[in-house]
């Protein structure tokens, strides 16, 4: 005996790889079905890479697919749902999708959407019949601000 419990001839013996594969799958597969597990594994091949850059497969539970999709990706995929289901069904060798359920979610590894680049606030507008004061600061400053959206529309 070894000092880790086992006999040294036991690694000596050389195991297939399938005699070894039910007992590494097994926790997957408790947690989601095969066809689940082999659509979120082949996502980008199933519906293409434009697809699979705006989509992520959520779950899959009694022939519903969820699917989380950046906002207008949404809309898209209702008018695909069809083929984009029998493209799965194809892969999946069987009728495992039955219908899509769209959740509109930031996708990971997305961007994330752009910010307004900052602006400097205009020069407050004089108001010359006004005591100084933080009203008449804070009344230039929203009448600068009025101007200037004034301007770019």
């Amino acid at each position: 005996m070894t000092k880790d419990g086992t006999d040294g001839k036991r690694a000596l013996w050389m195991r297939s790889l399938g005699a070894l594969m039910p007992a590494v799958t097994r926790p997957a597969f408790c947690r989601q079905s095969p066809a689940a597990a082999q659509i979120m594994a082949d996502w980008a091949d199933i519906v293409g890479p434009d697809l699979a850059r705006c989509t992520v497969p959520r779950r899959l539970s009694a022939g519903v697919l969820t699917l989380g999709c950046a906002g207008p990706v949404a809309m898209e995929l209702q008018h695909l749902a069809p083929e984009l289901i029998a493209r799965i069904n194809r892969a999946c060798g069987r009728d495992a999708v039955r219908s899509l359920k769209l959740v509109q979610d930031m996708v990971p590894g997305a961007p994330p959407p752009p910010r307004p680049a900052r602006r400097d606030p205009p020069p407050p507008l004089p108001i010359p019949d006004m005591p100084d004061g933080p009203l008449k600061d804070a009344l230039g400053a929203l009448g600068a601000r009025v101007r200037e959206r004034a301007r770019r529309t």
